[in-house]
C-alpha cells in the first residue's frame, strides 16, 4: 500500500545545534530524534539516494550531511533499503520536504529517522559547512536537541573532542552478520562465492546471484580455514565502514585465501584490504569521496565512468606503472584513479586472478557505469574453473 499524507509537514521545530570539534557552532532544528550524537561529520553530494545512504553500512559511526537543499520529498519504503536498518549516527539536511509526493512512498523520511532513533539537525546552512570541511577536513561532531542542548557551550565541545577518531577505528563487527546465509544463484549457476560480509549491502548480493554465482554471505570473525571449507569458486570482500589499518585479521585471511588459488573481487573496504594484502599501505583523505558522481578513468579502455562512493579511506601505491607485490603475489596495477584527486580506485593482479574497485560498481540509486565489473568477476571465475579443470585433466 502506498503513503499518501494530506500535507505532510515537520512537526519538530525544537532548537538544535550541530558542534564541531574545531569549535565551530551551526544551529538549526531538531530534525528525527531529539537528543545527542556523536560522530565524524562527512558530506555526500547525491541529489537522489538519500534511503540507500541512510541504510548503507558503511557510513556506520559518521554523521552524514546531504549536500542537496531539499531532502525527504520521495519518502521512504521497504523495497529500497540496503540493508536491514540506518545506520548513520545523524543526518544533517538544510531543508526537510513537507510533503511526501511518490507513489512508491510508505513512510515519511522523518518517521523513519524517529523509529530508528536516528538524531538529526535541519534548518542550517549545509553549503557552509560542506565548504568548511573541503577547508579543515571530515572531523569529529555532535548534535545536540532536547535536554543535551541544556549543555553549556563548552561541555558540547568537550564532549565532541572526547569522541572516537575514525582513524584506527575497527568497526566490522557492529555492521557484519551474526549468522552466515545464502542468497541462491539466479539462472544457471556457475559456481558459489563466499562474501565477507564488512557492511555488505543488499544490492551487491543480488548483482552477484544475477550472475550465476550462489552467494554466501560470512559474518566477519570467520577464518580463512571456515572460508576454505567450504570450498567455495571465489571470494569476494565488501564495503564496510572504518579503518582499514585496523583490520589486520582480515588481511591475512585475504592473504591465505589468494595462495590458496581462490579468484577474488573486492569493493571499497574491500579494494583497500587487497591493497594492504599486497603490501602497500593506506592512508585517510582530507575529507573522502561521497556521492553518486565521482569521475574515475578506467587506463585499460581509457574510458571514464561516473561513479557511486563513499569512503574516507585509500590505497598508497603509484597509479603509474606496474608494482611488485611487496608479500609475493607478483605483479600488481593500479587500474582506475580519480580524476578529482588522482586516487587509487581500483587495483588489478597480474599474476593472480584478483582484483578490486574502491567505488561502488552496484551503485543503487546512482550510475551504471561500472556495473560491468559483476561481469568481469563471473568471467574471471569462469576462466578460472577452466584452468582447473584443464589441470586436473592432465
Amino acid at each position: 500500500m502506498s503513503y499518501s499524507p494530506n500535507n505532510h509537514s515537520i512537526t519538530n521545530r525544537a532548537p538544535a545545534v550541530l558542534v564541531l570539534e574545531d569549535g565551530k557552532r551551526f544551529v538549526g532544528h531538531a530534525y528525527g530524534k531529539t537528543g545527542q550524537t556523536l560522530g565524524e561529520l562527512v558530506f555526500a553530494t547525491g541529489m537522489t539516494g538519500y534511503q540507500e545512504t541512510l541504510t548503507d553500512p558503511s557510513y556506520a559511526g559518521q554523521i552524514v550531511l546531504m549536500t542537496a537543499p531539499h531532502i525527504g520529498n520521495t519518502g521512504v519504503n521497504d523495497t529500497d533499503m540496503e540493508s536491514s536498518r540506518i545506520w548513520v549516527s545523524g543526518f544533517v539536511v538544510r531543508e526537510p520536504s513537507r510533503v511526501v509526493s511518490n507513489f512508491r512512498a510508505q513512510r515519511s523520511l522523518d518517521e523513519d529517522l524517529l523509529s530508528n532513533d536516528v538524531v538529526g539537525i535541519s534548518g542550517i546552512d549545509t553549503r557552509a559547512i560542506t565548504r568548511h570541511i573541503r577547508s579543515a577536513g571530515a572531523m569529529r561532531s555532535g548534535i545536540f536537541s532536547g535536554e543535551a542542548l541544556e549543555f553549556s557551550e563548552s561541555e558540547q565541545l568537550e564532549i565532541v573532542r572526547n569522541g572516537a577518531n575514525m582513524a584506527g577505528r575497527n568497526l566490522s563487527d557492529e555492521v557484519s552478520t551474526v549468522d552466515p546465509f545464502s542468497v541462491p544463484a539466479q539462472g544457471e549457476r556457475i559456481g558459489s562465492v563466499a562474501v565477507l560480509d564488512l557492511g555488505v549491502k543488499k544490492s551487491t548480493l543480488n548483482f552477484l546471484a544475477e550472475r550465476g554465482f550462489e552467494v554466501l554471505v560470512l559474518p566477519q570473525s570467520v577464518t580463512a580455514s571456515d572460508v576454505l571449507s567450504l570450498k567455495p569458486d571465489a571470494l569476494f570482500f565488501s564495503n564496510g565502514p572504518g579503518d582499514p589499518a585496523a583490520s589486520d585479521a582480515h588481511v591475512e585471511l585475504l592473504q591465505e585465501c589468494l595462495r590458496a588459488g581462490l579468484p577474488y573481487f573486492g569493493i571499497c573496504f574491500g579494494n583497500q584490504l587487497l591493497g594492504r594484502a599486497l603490501g602497500f599501505r593506506t592512508y585517510k583523505l582530507p575529507f573522502g569521496h561521497r556521492g553518486i558522481n565521482q569521475p574515475v578513468l578506467d587506463k585499460a579502455t581509457g574510458r571514464v565512468e561516473i561513479t557511486s562512493q563513499n569512503h574516507g579511506f585509500a590505497v598508497d601505491m603509484p597509479i603509474e606503472g606496474t608494482h611488485d607485490s611487496r608479500t609475493g603475489f607478483g605483479k600488481v596495477e593500479v587500474s582506475h584513479y580519480s580524476l578529482n584527486d588522482k586516487v587509487v580506485e581500483g587495483i588489478r593482479c597480474l599474476d593472480i586472478p584478483a582484483f578490486s574497485v574502491q567505488y561502488h560498481p552496484e551503485a543503487a540509486a546512482g550510475p551504471h557505469d561500472a556495473n560491468h565489473l559483476f561481469d568481469r568477476f563471473k568471467d574471471v571465475v569462469v576462466a578460472h574453473q577452466a584452468t582447473i579443470g584443464a589441470g586436473d585433466a592432465k
